[in-house]
């Protein structure tokens, strides 16, 4: 774009996103840097309780606040906390979409009305809100789809496909579907989730394939190798040259199963120089340390929460980085988990405790798929990978390495205007 064109406004409504300085998600932020780089104006629309962090960012009656101490503007839109509340989640989304409709309007008083909305999940509401919003203002609207409501309730058990509420549900999701301008799926495979259920066009549905795109998650490569030489841990365990480091970095929750590995560590422990080393925090921490120090574990370090901007360091010490996950998932269709691409960008190989379709492991020859998801298979590839030749230990790693390029948000950003220009 040049000066003489007048800049488009786009709005991303995303209820977790936060700016780079804030624990959150921060893929509008990414994907934003890169548009207002590309010439566009762009604004976030967020709630203002953290849903990792757990902090509220509004403690009065204020409708909302606009953080302007990033890149990019981010309205923090009103919403009551939660905590541990699944309940009170719930509300905390409900009032989120309302609020929506107020604050836009509010906000368009003072500022310049958008050219498209970006409405993302990971809840449908906010794809709701984008849609109707967007019909009223007369621009279009393209719903980015992080995870496929409501099929991971099915899954779970949480809710039954065939009750009241999973119907209505469905026709909910089909709805945004059907309405959405554009439609793009963070894994490679989300688009057989229309084409599984009939929805589209070719057997008698309403929905144009032809409006869904793919485009995962990703890294700032620029920023990722920046981090990794200048934030250094200092960690004795991490800077030990002579261990073989196989390491974990995330959320210690039930769907990643970390308790997985502390099993496979059980059982390589007569492998004095294999360390197990995990980084992150999470509701199941304080159970796992017990663990440790019952199963006398001395082979696995838990480091608890580390700073984001010491995780490529982190990263770049290891021997091997695991992807940790629990079966509660359909993997069919890809994974779009952001560590997913950090490892990759680390140049060390990568080992997944589950078998995906469309799998970048493969198709980039990086890492290695476990068949079953068990501490036996865990343990026995992470010993093919300690035995593995050198030189094809090192290949694997600068595969790895030369495939996160592909997802570099720059790369991503480009994508995203690609399928932007075709609806404004």
């Amino acid at each position: 774009m040049n000066g003489n064109i007048k800049k488009r406004n786009i709005w991303i409504f995303h209820h977790y996103a936060t700016p780079p300085n804030i624990n959150g998600f921060t893929r509008p932020y990414d994907l934003g840097v890169n548009l207002i780089n590309k010439g566009y104006n762009v604004t976030v629309f967020a709630a203002s309780f953290l849903h990792l962090a757990n902090v509220n960012l509004i403690d009065d009656k204020r409708l909302y606040i606009i953080n302007n101490d990033s890149d990019i503007p981010f309205v923090f839109i009103n919403t009551p906390s939660y905590g541990d509340s699944y309940i009170k989640r719930i509300i905390n989304m409900g009032v989120y979409y309302k609020r929506l409709f107020t604050v836009t309007k509010k906000y368009i008083e003072n500022h310049q009305k958008p050219d498209l909305i970006i409405a993302s999940s990971p809840h449908p509401l906010t794809m709701v809100a984008g849609i109707k919003i967007a019909k009223k203002l007369g621009i279009p609207c393209i719903c980015e789809v992080r995870d496929l409501w409501p099929e991971v309730f099915f899954m779970d058990g949480i809710i039954k496909k065939e009750t009241i509420v999973g119907k209505l549900l469905l026709k909910g999701e089909r709805w945004i579907y059907k309405e959405a301008d554009a439609i793009i799926f963070l894994k490679e495979g989300d688009y057989t989730y229309i084409t599984d259920n009939k929805w589209d066009i070719a057997q008698g549905g309403e929905i144009n394939l032809d409006k869904c795109h793919y485009i995962n998650n990703g890294v700032d490569i620029e920023k990722f190798y920046k981090q990794m030489n200048n934030n250094i841990l200092d960690d004795p365990d991490l800077n030990n040259n002579k261990k073989f480091n196989v390491v974990y970095t995330g959320a210690i929750r039930p769907i990643n199963n970390v308790g997985n590995i502390l099993d496979a560590a059980s059982l390589l422990k007569d492998y004095k120089d294999i360390q197990f080393l995990i980084y992150g925090d999470g509701n199941q921490l304080e159970d796992l340390k017990q663990r440790v120090i019952n199963e006398q574990l001395t082979n696995v370090k838990l480091k608890g929460y580390v700073d984001k901007k010491y995780i490529p360091y982190v990263l770049s010490r290891s021997s091997v980085n695991i992807l940790n996950y629990s079966q509660k998932y359909n993997w069919s269709r890809g994974n779009s988990s952001n560590k997913l691409f950090e490892y990759m960008a680390s140049g060390k190989p990568i080992i997944s405790t589950v078998k995906m379709g469309y799998c970048l492991l493969e198709k980039y020859n990086c890492g290695l798929s476990l068949e079953r998801n068990t501490p036996e298979e865990l343990a026995k590839t992470i010993l093919k990978v300690y035995e593995m030749p050198e030189e094809t230990y090192r290949k694997m790693g600068q595969n790895g390495k030369q495939g996160a390029r592909d997802f570099d948000y720059k790369v991503l950003t480009q994508k995203l205007i690609s399928v932007m220009e075709s609806y404004i």
